[in-house]
């Protein structure tokens, strides 16, 4: 008999239709994937070096759960260059994945019973992991109208007695919003009136565009300092998913908590993973730029693309690499949801999106852009004539 806890969570759907369209392709079926949140790029060469170089050095054994202290030195030093944020290595927890590192901190803050405020719509591992902790999460509804940005009224009449955390994602999968600093700041009133704690995962925070700039909000006061777990990786800015490497900064209580969890959980992430993300910290903005501009240009293929077909309507995100569209115009006779499109989508063009439902925005689809662009402009062509065949 398998744990209770087995049966309260689902398995992540992107991770599921991206093994599906893999597995088409081993079939010898030509699918186009806009399903996966990996950059398309190559790990760069100066990374690859960093962590050839710790192999031969004989890098290769155990560290401390928390990381190597010149990884926890590097992420200390970027945060303070980048972020304006001051914190010591021994407030800094590495680990396998920024989706470990926002695992530590649920499981670090939030008890059974205790709530977890999560704006919708969300990535599908923030209510997962509040329930694999015992808590429930909240859903404070964003509308497309306010660019899914959260309306502090909103999120104020979800608090209640039970209340715990409230979990940040800016810029955000999947609405690609980055939220203005006037919400943090009210997310942080909220917070401090309450004594909640934040949970903010910034893993998008180079994925900016069109001159905006992603606000990291433990560094708008002390107080937001004080309450806040700032989540990263080098996953989606370096190219690097399958390295494994992720990163928390918090008040010293709260990271000798999450590394405590990690010792007895996976203890340190991969040791060359680590010597390679310091090498990847410690390099020149060329590469971020380089990416930036690839996917800025991408983006505005695919959302310009998707609202040319009828029925189909997407607002231009302003980060991270996803293009969240809305489809209720298409529902009607063939298709009754974003699970049926996506089930007609992948039938008939041979094209993988992922239904709103698995992000709690039902009425849309999210399509990655992180493609070539060429292969963006052959799934558009295809997902145009998918959608003639409905209104045929």
């Amino acid at each position: 008999m398998l744990a209770d806890r087995v049966s309260l969570i689902n398995p992540s759907p992107t991770l599921a239709l991206t093994a599906r369209a893999q597995q088409m392709r081993r079939d010898g079926i030509d699918v186009i994937a806009f399903t996966a949140g990996e950059p398309d790029f190559d790990t760069p060469e100066f990374i690859k070096g960093a962590a050839i170089e710790a192999i031969h050095a004989g890098y290769t054994k155990y560290t401390a759960s928390a990381g190597v202290p010149e990884l926890r030195e590097a992420i200390a030093q970027k945060l303070r260059r980048e972020n304006d944020l001051e914190y010591s290595p021994g407030q800094i927890v590495a680990s396998c994945g920024a989706k470990h590192s926002v695992y530590n901190a649920i499981m670090a803050l939030v008890n059974p019973g205790d709530e977890a405020i999560i704006p919708t719509p969300c990535w599908v591992t923030y209510p997962e992991q509040t329930i694999l902790a015992g808590g429930r999460p909240v859903f404070v509804e964003t509308l497309e109208s306010d660019g899914f940005v959260p309306r502090e009224e909103a999120v104020r009449r979800a608090i209640t007695p039970k209340t715990k955390v409230i979990i940040v994602n800016s810029p955000n999968n999947p609405t690609g919003a980055a939220w203005p600093k006037e919400t943090l700041e009210s997310l942080v009133r909220i917070a401090s009136e309450h004594g909640l704690y934040l949970i903010s995962d910034e893993i998008y925070e180079h994925l900016v565009y069109d001159g905006g700039q992603a606000v990291s909000i433990a560094g708008l006061s002390q107080d937001a300092y004080d309450r806040t777990v700032t989540i990263n990786g080098v996953s989606k800015t370096y190219a690097m998913t399958g390295w494994r490497l992720g990163y928390a900064a918090a008040p010293l209580e709260i990271a000798k908590a999450m590394s405590c969890l990690q010792d007895q959980a996976t203890s340190n992430p991969c040791t060359i993973s680590q010597y390679a993300a310091i090498g990847a910290l410690n390099s020149p903005p060329d590469w971020i730029e380089k990416m930036n501009k690839a996917f800025d240009s991408r983006r505005r293929i695919m959302v310009e693309g998707l609202n040319e077909i009828d029925g189909l309507s997407c607002a231009m995100p302003q980060g991270a690499f996803y293009a969240l569209t809305n489809v209720q115009a298409l529902f009607g006779g063939k298709v009754s949801c974003s699970t049926d499109l996506c089930e007609h989508l992948l039938e008939k063009a041979r094209v993988a999106v992922v239904p709103g439902e698995a992000f709690m925005a039902p009425g849309f689809v999210r399509l990655s852009y992180a493609s070539h662009e060429d292969v963006i402009r052959r799934g558009l062509e295809r997902i145009a004539e998918a959608v003639r065949e409905l209104h045929a």
